[in-house]
């Protein structure tokens, strides 16, 4: 909530301003969708997370489409990492659509013993049921690309995906295509960088990744890790949305491209810049040059 100074409009009059405001928990918002709803593109519902400082990332559902052929699955639950506390939120979005409540809660202390992993970021769903977030670091704020897996029904922590000692130096997000046998993941940095925020002097070190890796979904251990020409801080990625493409695409933050992965015929991956926009002078800010900070 905004502070009262007298005649001030709304909001705050600077970023800076507004953290001085009272903290509050991080919450989950439901919009409806529905074009013949009087309450159309209107938030109809939050449900606040019972935690402080959480910082929920990217959510996913419990059941994914790659178990479209099984009439008994149902995505009734939405799950929520925490980048910051580690926590991971299940949310139940089948009971009350219109008004979700929280099903379970997952603590960092769970997610420290069994897997090793902390500062969690991306929820996939498997068509083993299971579900799968990616992180950022270790409990210690170390890089650590590691997944951490979940039961699909009872949202246990069973334990990490891949194998022992083979997670990634960094992590961020993950997007796997079975049919050929690949999961490829990207990378931010450590969370002990991320921690102070931005500074121009953590590039220069080297401490911003700048690769893909290319892992084998059956072994679960990396095959390959790709070097990216023009790719800092490589974030969001996606196949293309054809279960048999053996391409797709990267949008790397501070270089401000878009790079396209490919699958050669002998079996290995390459990667190509396709996209680059270029930065806007400016004043004011860190850097002469502000990037388009694609992600």
């Amino acid at each position: 909530m905004a502070t009262k100074c007298g005649n001030c409009g709304p909001g705050y009059s600077t970023p800076l301003e507004a953290m001085k405001g009272t903290e509050a928990p991080d919450y989950l918002a439901t919009v409806d969708v529905d074009p013949k709803s009087p309450q159309y593109c209107q938030v109809i519902h939050r449900l606040p997370m019972p935690n402080l400082k959480d910082e929920l990332h990217h959510s996913g559902w419990n059941t994914c489409s790659s178990c479209f052929g099984d009439s008994t699955k149902s995505r009734t639950k939405l799950v929520l990492p925490s980048l910051i506390s580690s926590r991971i939120y299940v949310v139940d979005v089948g009971s009350e659509p219109r008004a979700p409540k929280l099903h379970k809660v997952i603590e960092p202390k769970d997610i420290h013993a069994k897997c090793e992993l902390a500062f969690l970021h991306t929820s996939h769903c498997l068509a083993s049921g299971e579900v799968m977030i990616s992180s950022l670091g270790d409990v210690k704020g170390n890089g650590k690309g590691g997944f951490v897996l979940l039961d699909g029904e009872t949202f246990e922590v069973k334990g990490t995906w891949e194998r022992p000692g083979g997670a990634a130096p960094l992590g961020y997000d993950f997007w796997y295509q079975p049919r050929h046998n690949v999961m490829i993941s990207t990378e931010w940095a450590a969370p002990n960088v991320l921690r102070d925020g931005f500074n121009p002097a953590d590039v220069e070190a080297g401490l911003y990744g700048s690769h893909l890796y290319v892992w084998d979904w059956q072994r679960h251990e990396i095959v390959q890790t790709l070097s990216l020409k023009d790719g800092l801080i490589p974030l969001e990625i996606r196949f293309l949305h054809n279960p048999d493409a053996a391409q797709g695409f990267v949008g790397c933050a501070l270089s401000s491209t878009i790079q396209r992965f490919y699958k050669n015929e002998g079996g290995t991956w390459s990667v190509e810049k396709v996209i680059q926009v270029p930065p806007k002078k400016v004043k004011g800010w860190l850097l002469p040059e502000m990037p388009g900070l694609i992600t």
